[in-house]
């Protein structure tokens, strides 16, 4: 059961890692990501797509672990 926990803990880290660093692109690009409808839908675009290679990543690293 701990197995499971320290996994599915660093399977959140990585994918909230990945979200954290994906709002460099509020720095990048501030007129294509803007506070609009439209900057919203792309951000939220960046922070869906980053958060998913996170999470690949890290099971890529740390397969799932086994009973």
């Amino acid at each position: 059961m701990r197995d499971w926990r320290v996994w599915l803990k660093g399977l959140v880290a990585a994918a909230i890692s990945s979200v954290a660093n994906s709002a460099s692109v509020l720095i990048a690009d501030p007129t294509h990501f803007s506070p609009s409808l439209a900057g919203w839908k792309s951000l939220g675009s960046v922070i869906l797509v980053s958060g998913a290679v996170g999470a690949i990543m890290y099971l890529k690293q740390s397969p799932i672990p086994k009973d």
